[in-house]
């Protein structure tokens, strides 16, 4: 197996897109991770698009090659395939093309993620997002992604002691990040009690404590480490890519208040890596809900269950303040939560760390670099570890 690198990314900004068609979006991200490999189109191999739900939301299925086609690609005969996986798709689309470069099958691929959310009512995409939850056990009899997170983060207080302060502190967090991010689908800063106060959506879950939906497109462009500096002077490699899966329904599960499917694809990339989770500087990680935020901190590895609480509320993981930055984009819950383009975003805020062109939002000295994206409510997880060549 090849050796990958990360040689250009792009993306678009994250919000209510409403004046532009998921093509524009698309293609804006891809073209944006072309320039800036410094790569010709004629040297694609392939496509990898994640998107979750395009058919359901605005009625356009075989997305992949209406990319390529609007893109100006169409007469290249490029492979192209979209990939579903909920919120992970994007992450498992670039599983997809890491995995298509380190086997040979082609020299140089466009990774992409793409979702429109807010065109249709958001009655519509609670119904098609509530989808990625198993709908035989749990959606039928009325349950929402964000009442099954809630069940969560209800034992995870009953277990661990944990508070309705420091769930709140996770959006507090994330929108002190997206301040900084000028492609964030929300810049304004919370308070705790602000949180606290919002509208309920399922106990103990308020509307602050849910990422939005949102409408944007990210890519990457990878190609084999070896000729990275062609095309960049500061290669990221992609150290590790591992995707799990666990059981669709909450209830099936060992215990709920733990990924196991998180837990596992992180061991696989710290192994296939050969890191642990002290060597990471900067994370991105799971945070649609803020319950999802601190169970992804405890199945990364980064702190033992039940001290994500403390470890939130204290502000110990902003740019500066500790060895370990989280979700210095924003987030989910600030930065935007367009399903399909998510895992891609993720990973494009952790190269642009990596290079030290994250601003004013950069986590000093930062070399190692960890990505972890979640379909569903646990079925899916997939973990990148990404590392600065020198």
């Amino acid at each position: 197996m090849r050796e990958v690198a990360i040689l250009g990314v792009g993306m678009t900004k994250f919000g209510e897109l409403w004046d532009r068609s998921f093509r524009e979006i698309g293609i804006e991200a891809g073209l944006q991770a072309l320039v800036d490999a410094k790569l010709s189109s004629a040297d694609l191999g392939a496509l990898y698009l994640g998107n979750m739900a395009s058919g359901s939301l605005i009625s356009q299925e075989h997305i992949a090659p209406l990319i390529l086609d609007y893109a100006g690609l169409g007469g290249q005969h490029l492979a192209a395939v979209r990939v579903e996986a909920g919120g992970a798709s994007g992450a498992v689309a670039l599983h997809q093309g890491y995995l298509a470069v380190a086997s040979g099958a082609h020299d140089f691929v466009v990774v992409g993620g793409a979702e429109k959310l807010t065109d249709v009512p958001e009655t519509e995409a609670n119904r098609v997002t509530g989808g990625t939850a198993d709908h035989e056990w749990e959606a039928v009899f009325g349950a929402t992604l964000p009442g099954l997170w809630a069940m969560i983060a209800r034992r995870h207080m009953h277990d661990f002691g944990t508070t309705r302060e420091q769930l709140a502190s996770v959006p507090v967090h994330d929108h002190a990040m997206g301040a900084r991010n000028p492609n964030a689908h929300y810049r304004n800063l919370l308070t705790i009690e602000g949180v606290m106060k919002a509208t309920p959506v399922a106990e103990p879950l308020g509307m602050l404590d849910c990422a939005p939906f949102s409408d944007g497109a990210a890519a990457v462009v990878l190609g084999p480490l070896d000729r990275a500096r062609k095309f960049t002077d500061t290669p990221v490699r992609i150290a590790a890519s591992q995707l799990a899966c666990d059981v669709m329904a909450v209830h099936h599960r060992r215990e709920m208040t733990t990924l196991d499917a998180t837990v596992v694809a992180a061991k696989r990339a710290f192994a296939q890596a050969h890191r642990t989770p002290t060597d990471v500087h900067v994370a991105e990680i799971h945070d649609a809900y803020s319950i999802s935020g601190l169970v992804s901190l405890e199945d990364l590895g980064f702190v033992a269950k039940g001290d994500s609480g403390p470890t939130f509320a204290e502000g110990r993981l902003a740019p500066g303040a500790g060895k370990l930055a989280v979700n210095t984009s924003g987030g989910l819950k600030a930065q935007g939560r367009p399903f399909g383009a998510v895992g891609v975003a993720q990973v494009v805020e952790i190269v642009r760390q990596l290079r030290g062109e994250a601003k004013e939002r950069q986590q000093p000295g930062a070399t190692v670099g960890l990505a972890h994206d979640v379909g569903g409510t646990g079925a899916t997880s997939v973990v990148h570890l990404l590392e600065r060549v020198n």
